[in-house]
């Protein structure tokens, strides 16, 4: 559930993300650290909405490099995907999935 309410900026923000407004690009792929880096640099949003995470350094939640050792401290777990391995992934599928389209 959004609790901001505003359809239009909702609405756009997903249509851009989703990359199904008007101005597509399929391969948008979002990197949550960059993301994490550009508009989040102290942690302070990840730190307020993820309080398992509230006492680590605002290095390891911008790159996301948190210990397996302080992960089960804190009671955070091990991430589920490699977010640059399965980009890679998806690309290396979607260019097969593309360019079989336009073979005859």
């Amino acid at each position: 559930h959004l609790i901001d309410g505003d359809l239009a900026a909702n609405n756009g923000g997903w249509q851009w993300s989703a990359s199904s407004g008007m101005d597509p690009r399929p391969l948008r792929i979002f990197n949550p650290h960059t993301q994490t880096q550009k508009f989040d640099a102290e942690g302070e949003y990840i730190r307020q909405w993820v309080p398992e995470l509230r006492n680590m350094e605002a290095s390891e939640l911008v790159t996301g490099k948190i210990l397996p050792l302080d992960r089960d401290r804190c009671g955070y777990p091990h991430p589920i995907v490699d977010h640059h391995h399965q980009q890679k992934r998806f690309k290396q599928l979607y260019s097969t999935m593309t360019s079989s389209r336009s073979s005859p």
